[in-house]
Order: C-alpha cells, then structure tokens, then sequence
C-alpha cells in the first residue's frame, strides 16, 4: 500500500498479530473491559454481512490534522472489500487484489490462512486477547472507553484507544497512538447488517479497469 491514507490501515490491522500471553510482571486485564469487548466480539460474529462507511483522520502530537478521508467496508464471511478514493482492497476469501488508482496497479496475492492473517474481520472480534492488557477508563453519553497497551512493545505504536456505543455494542471509533507521534483515528460512520452483499464485490474485475497493471505475486 503506497498511499498515506492507506497506512491507518495497516497500522490498525498490525495490532492482530498474535503474540505471547502477558508476562506476569506486566500485570492483569481488567474483566469490566473484557466482559465489554467480548460482548463486542460475539455481537459481531452474529451478522451475517456488514456494510460500514468510515472515516481516516491522521493528526500529529498537537493535534494538527493531517489529512482526513472516508471510505467504505464491506464484509462477508471472510470475504472482505474496503474502498478509499485512491485504492480498493478485495479479498474473496483465499486472494486479495490491492488496486492503486493512482499508480495505475493492482497487486495480487494470497489470503495468509494462518492464525496471524490480517482482515477488517478481525479488527472487531477479538484480536485484543493476547496482543494486549487492557482497561476500562471510562464511560461518557454512552460510549465506553477503553485502553489497549500493546504486549508487544516493538509495535510502532504504544496506545489504542476503542471507544464502544453501550446501546449497540459495537465499536464507534479506535484511535492509535503511534510512537513518532501521529495519531490514527478509524470512525464508523453508520452499519448496515441487513442486506445482502453479492460474491462480486469481492472479487476484483479487470475488465472494469483495463489500464491498470497486474503485478501478481501468488
């Protein structure tokens, strides 16, 4: 992924990687805030497709915004699509097309199916099991805050913060605090759970863009 607005995203889905459980020294899990994202976990896992829009907003250390982007997210299954104005992400579930609009290329490769595979999924089940010690800060107007703090502290970023709608139980916004000092905020923007999502959608289709190049790398 070339573009800048991309990078949220891989900031956000890096945090699913599995680690070893926490050392003892570093402390225990909160069970308020585990009983909260587990609840989110398996509220997710109940729909049968999602459609979400969402908002990228990048800021520095004094909360300068940098640059802000919408796009939408598609899934079903473990199939996946996310569009952005400059790039379009489609996986079918075992391939995975990124299309770079701007450099006219979209790159082809496999699905990873082990445990440490990175997908929209995963970033609202519950990726927060042995990556993280976590903690409930907090609940304002009816969204609840809580703080992740990497296990691993070679991640390149030191906090997440998951803020969770308490009438839906689902996640309104997470925001990582990357250790250069931006900040990375992931906005839904509304769920739709009801519709039916056509195979199509996550399939990339070259005859819709016959300029663009194929690297593939499966």
């Amino acid at each position: 992924m070339k573009k800048k607005s991309s990078s949220l995203l891989i900031l956000l889905f890096s945090v699913l990687t599995i680690c070893a459980q926490p050392p003892k020294a570093m402390g225990s899990n909160d069970p308020d805030a585990k009983r909260i994202l587990d609840a989110v976990s398996s509220k997710f896992r109940s729909f049968k497709s999602v459609q979400s829009k969402f908002t990228l907003k990048i800021e520095n250390s004094s909360n300068k915004q940098l640059e802000n982007k919408t796009g939408s997210v598609y899934m079903k299954g473990s199939s996946y699509r996310i569009s952005m104005p400059n790039q379009d992400i489609f996986c079918d579930g075992s391939t995975v097309w990124t299309l770079d609009k701007a450099a006219k290329e979209v790159t082809i490769t496999k699905l990873d199916p082990s445990n440490n595979t990175i997908t929209p999924q995963k970033l609202f089940t519950n990726f927060y099991d042995k990556d993280f010690l976590y903690k409930l800060n907090g609940e304002k107007a009816g969204i609840r805050e809580i703080e992740l703090t990497p296990i691993d502290k070679s991640k390149p970023f030191f906090k997440i913060i998951v803020r969770i709608t308490r009438a839906t139980q689902t996640i309104n916004s997470i925001k990582v605090f990357e250790k250069a000092g931006n900040r990375f905020t992931y906005a839904v923007n509304g769920m739709s759970t009801m519709g039916n999502i056509a195979a199509a959608t996550f399939i990339y289709d070259q005859t819709k863009y016959p300029d663009i190049e194929v690297v593939d790398l499966r």
